[in-house]
């Protein structure tokens, strides 16, 4: 990928990852549209830079993502229920990405995933499917409550939610964003869950796929050129800093006016890839 192709497709990450969009669709597209070809790198590189913009998360929620609980343990408790009280917030985002774990390590063994992150097609029919359903969603969930406590129960319900994200073009923000409304959440407090559990999730999926290109059946270490290494570094750098500005401004969006908006945008660009390919179009643009 030369320089430009980087940066682009880094802004396009860091633009969609926290937005309901599929930041991984996004890329695809992009991808597509310069023409660069899908190499294991390159695969590679959509992946790692998405981890670059979860860093975000970290950098903007730091007193809250840096946290134990303080206050005294229940009288009665067990040395173990008193441990995962003062570590409640770590032990509720480990029982939410568990399922992620399970289902993402079978997709990924299975070369499910990754037969999917190569169809475009697959992409923009998701996209429509899912902007109708965020035409709706904002009246199927109600607001939810200040009061609702975020339990384990309700943690593994949104990591459940969160595996559907696993097809390319669903949008794992989307996704886990509605699971924690439909777990009687506010917009905020689903969103900001949301950013917290993408941070183990984007870790684990970024080790997996470092480890394949070293370890992998198609592990070849011709590609860890210094030109590969500057690409990776330059595209995490931009998608962290673009993911900051726009995960700001997303929370306060989506508190005040819901989903619809997002919906109506991903119908419009599912249809229109959709359209080019069924007329026979290609998405590479032409020197």
């Amino acid at each position: 990928m030369s320089v430009f192709e980087t940066i682009i497709i880094a802004i396009v990450e860091g633009l969609t990852e926290f937005l309901p969009v599929s930041s991984t669709g996004h890329m695809i597209i992009t991808q597509n549209l310069l023409g660069v070809e899908s190499t294991p790198f390159v695969k590679a590189f959509t992946i790692i830079i998405q981890f670059g913009a979860i860093l975000s998360v970290v950098c903007l929620y730091w007193n809250r993502f840096f946290r134990l609980n303080h206050t005294p343990a229940p009288a009665g408790s067990t040395w173990l229920q008193a441990f995962l009280f003062k570590w409640d917030f770590y032990w509720k985002l480990l029982v939410a990405f568990v399922p992620a774990i399970i289902i993402g390590l079978i997709g990924k063994m299975s070369g499910l995933i990754d037969r999917f992150l190569e169809n475009v097609e697959v992409v923009a029919l998701m996209l429509v499917l899912g902007g109708i359903f965020m035409l709706f969603c904002d009246r199927l969930f109600n607001k939810g409550s200040e009061q609702t406590l975020l339990t384990e129960r309700r943690a593994f319900g949104i990591g459940l939610f969160q595996c559907i994200a696993m097809i390319p073009g669903v949008s794992r923000s989307m996704a886990t964003i509605v699971g924690g409304m439909a777990q009687k959440l506010t917009r905020r407090a689903a969103a900001e869950f949301s950013f917290f559990l993408a941070v183990p999730t984007m870790a684990a999926a970024t080790a997996l796929d470092v480890l394949q290109l070293f370890f992998g059946d198609e592990a070849d270490a011709s590609w860890a050129t210094p030109d590969n290494l500057l690409m990776l570094a330059l595209g995490c750098v931009v998608a962290f800093v673009v993911a900051l500005l726009a995960m700001k401004w997303f929370v306060d969006f989506l508190t005040k006016y819901g989903f619809k908006a997002f919906g109506v945008y991903r119908i419009i660009v599912g249809v229109i890839i959709l359209g080019l390919l069924w007329s026979g179009h290609s998405l590479v643009m032409v020197d």
